[in-house]
C-alpha cells in the first residue's frame, strides 16, 4: 500500500485548507466534485480499483449528528482463495484525507474495522483494500455534515488536562453482534470471531484548533500508530491521522482463539503507551 503523506505535505494541506475552507468545501459538495480524482492518481496511479460490496463495504451515517465524532465502519471479505494485506480509509475532503491505514502482520481472509472520526465537512469516503496478489478493491460512500468544521472546532476538553491522561487505553473484547459482520465471517469459516474495542484517551489535536484563552493555534498532536499484538504475536498496525476524533475508539475484529491482547500507541510527538489484557471469558 502507498506510504502516508509526509508531515510537511500534511501541514501544507492544513494551512491551505484552513484558508480556503469557507470558499470551497460547500461548492465541492454541491457540485458533486472534489479531491478524489487527484487522490486516486496520487495514491494508486493507473492501478485498477475493483468494486464489489461482497469484498469491501463502508457503513457511515447519511448525515452525522456530531461532525467531531462520527462512526465509520469498513467490512471486508476476500474472494475465495485470497486474503487481504491491508487497507486505507480516505475522507476525501478532510485536510489529511488518508485518515487511517491498516497493515496486517499476516494476510486475513476477512476483517472488520470501525473508528470514530472527525469529518470536516461534506465529503465522499473511500476504503481501498489490497489483496495478496496486489489487486485493489474499493468501496465508497458520502457523509453529510452539520457544518461544524470539526477539524478546526475547539477541543472538547482542556488541552492541559488532556495531557494528564494522554495515551491511556482500555481494551474491551466482545462478541461480534452485527448481522452483516456475522454473515461475512460465516462465509470464511470464522463464525465466532470477536470484536476488540480500543478506547484511547488522546486529544487528537488537528493543528487547526485555537486555544480558547490565548487564541493561538494548538500544535497538531494525534495518534500516529496503534500496534495490536494477539497471543504474543503481531496482528495489525494502524497508522492514524488528525481525522481520528478526540478520545477515539478503534474497533478491530480478532479471531476467537485470542487469549491475550496487547496494544502499543505512539503519537505524533513520540509519546509511547501500552495496555495489555488477558482474556479468560473467550
Amino acid at each position: 500500500m502507498p506510504a502516508k503523506l509526509t508531515r510537511r505535505r500534511l501541514m501544507g494541506r492544513i494551512v491551505i485548507a484552513t484558508a480556503l475552507m469557507p470558499l470551497f468545501l460547500p461548492d465541492l459538495a454541491a457540485a458533486g466534485e472534489g479531491s478524489w480524482p487527484d487522490l486516486r492518481s496520487e495514491l494508486y496511479g493507473e492501478r485498477f480499483l475493483g468494486v464489489s460490496d461482497d469484498v469491501i463495504s463502508i457503513d457511515v451515517p447519511y448525515r452525522t449528528t456530531n461532525d467531531a465524532r462520527t462512526g465509520v465502519t469498513v467490512r471486508m471479505a476476500a474472494p475465495e482463495g485470497h486474503t487481504f494485506k491491508g487497507f486505507q480509509l480516505i475522507l476525501d475532503e478532510n485536510p489529511m484525507p488518508v485518515s487511517a491505514q491498516l497493515a496486517f502482520a499476516r494476510p486475513l481472509a476477512d476483517f472488520e474495522f470501525a473508528a470514530t472520526m472527525r469529518v470536516n465537512g461534506p465529503t465522499p469516503v473511500h476504503a481501498v483494500a489490497e489483496l495478496d496478489n496486489g489487486q485493489l478493491f474499493m468501496a465508497e460512500s458520502f457523509i453529510k455534515t452539520s457544518g461544524q468544521g470539526a477539524c478546526a472546532a475547539p477541543p472538547g476538553t482542556d488541552p492541559v488536562m488532556a495531557l494528564e491522561t494522554l495515551g491511556q487505553m482500555e481494551l474491551i473484547v466482545r462478541p461480534l453482534n452485527d448481522t452483516a459482520s456475522l454473515v461475512r465471517h460465516l462465509r470464511n469459516g470464522h463464525s465466532s470471531d470477536l470484536a476488540l474495542d480500543v478506547e484511547i484517551s488522546h486529544p487528537s489535536h488537528s493543528g487547526m484548533q485555537r486555544d480558547q484563552v490565548s487564541l493561538l493555534y494548538i500544535p497538531a498532536r494525534y495518534v500516529d500508530t496503534l500496534e495490536i499484538d494477539l497471543n504474543g504475536a503481531p496482528f495489525a498496525t494502524m497508522t492514524g491521522s488528525i481525522s481520528l476524533s478526540e478520545n477515539p475508539q478503534v474497533t478491530l475484529s480478532v479471531p476467537s482463539g485470542t487469549r491475550r491482547v496487547r496494544a502499543k500507541l505512539t503519537d505524533s510527538d513520540g509519546t509511547v503507551s501500552e495496555a495489555e489484557r488477558d482474556l479468560t471469558d473467550y
